[in-house]
């Protein structure tokens, strides 16, 4: 069984193909661990399928085709791909060229102690203006609703223990709000994640599949919905603080203008929302406390090394 396996979601990536199977093979080679590269057309339409056969018949049992038969999306590819991967450690990477795959070594070199480690496209990204002022809003909005500071959270390159992975699987949505998804998850579920910069190059060919508007409203809905999800408070209770100050600042203004005291029609509407708020999100916040948290095989450092929850008997 392998130690290593790299998961690649393809879609109509048969221009790139070619160059990058086989670097990330022999990138792969010189960690000196076994290893496996699970490539996921995802319906292609194009030369993907020849493609991917021509490689398979070259690297033999290093590399496993796993194929949809029609297109389903990014987050698809990537939960078959979790699903049939053998590995301890599962990476995922694009399959466009930009991510390079001399760095899996520093990806994979933090696990343990850590359960997830995100490669952070923190060193001199070349995005267009727009994804770039996306990708700040995105890391600063989950940094504020998780309570943990998030430096890439829409990365595609990330290495994962296999076992904490499979948790999730059921969550992920089919497009491309999957790292998101795996993000938020694993922090408001109180894994150990870590952030890694590396350096991401330009795409190679072909043409991007993420689309601004349509991608980008999925990716703050699933924000909101994995916070909901995991602490709806983080929502719920700073609405109902809102329009619990701006009901006493209606009721303030209505006594003011009436010269004596009145409960306006606006004042009434803001508190009973509030009220209703508040009384929701408590419901919904102990009903997220029944959710399992704590799968009890988070790795920890006990004396400097990495012990994980099963040999500590946990479970």
């Amino acid at each position: 069984m392998p130690e290593l396996s790299v998961v690649l979601p393809v879609f109509e990536e048969a221009e790139n193909l070619g160059e990058l199977i086989p670097r990330l093979d022999a990138a792969l080679r010189d960690l000196g661990r076994s290893y496996e590269i699970v490539a996921v057309d995802d319906g292609s339409a194009d030369q993907t399928s020849a493609v991917l056969e021509g490689l398979k018949a070259r690297l033999g049992e290093r590399l496993r085709v796993v194929r949809h038969l029609v297109n389903r999306g990014n987050g698809a590819a990537l939960r078959s791909g979790a699903r049939v991967a053998r590995g301890e450690v599962v990476v995922f990477m694009d399959a466009d060229g930009q991510h390079d795959p001399r760095w899996i070594k520093r990806l994979v070199e933090g696990i343990p102690p850590f359960d997830l480690v995100i490669g952070a496209r923190t060193r001199g990204y070349r995005g267009s203006l727009h994804r770039n002022l996306a990708n700040r809003f995105y890391n600063h909005l989950a940094s504020w609703l998780s309570g943990q500071e998030v430096k890439d959270l829409t990365s595609g390159f990330r290495a994962m223990r296999r076992k904490a992975l499979l948790h999730f699987l059921p969550l992920l949505p089919d497009g491309f709000s999957a790292p998101t998804t795996i993000t938020l998850a694993f922090l408001k579920a109180g894994y150990n994640v870590a952030f890694v910069p590396v350096e991401v190059g330009e795409r190679r060919g072909g043409r991007s599949k993420i689309r601004l508007w349509r991608d980008g409203s999925a990716f703050l809905l699933i924000i909101l919905r994995m916070i909901v999800l995991y602490d709806p408070l983080r929502i719920f209770l700073p609405v109902a603080v809102s329009m619990t100050i701006l009901g006493t600042v209606a009721w303030v203004a209505g006594m003011l203008r009436a010269a004596r005291l009145v409960l306006p029609n606006a004042a009434i509407f803001l508190y009973s929302g509030a009220l209703f708020i508040g009384l929701l999100s408590l419901v919904s916040s102990q009903i997220a406390s029944l959710r399992v948290f704590y799968h009890g095989d988070e790795t920890i450092l006990v004396d400097g090394e990495p012990v994980q929850g099963e040999e500590r008997g946990d479970r």
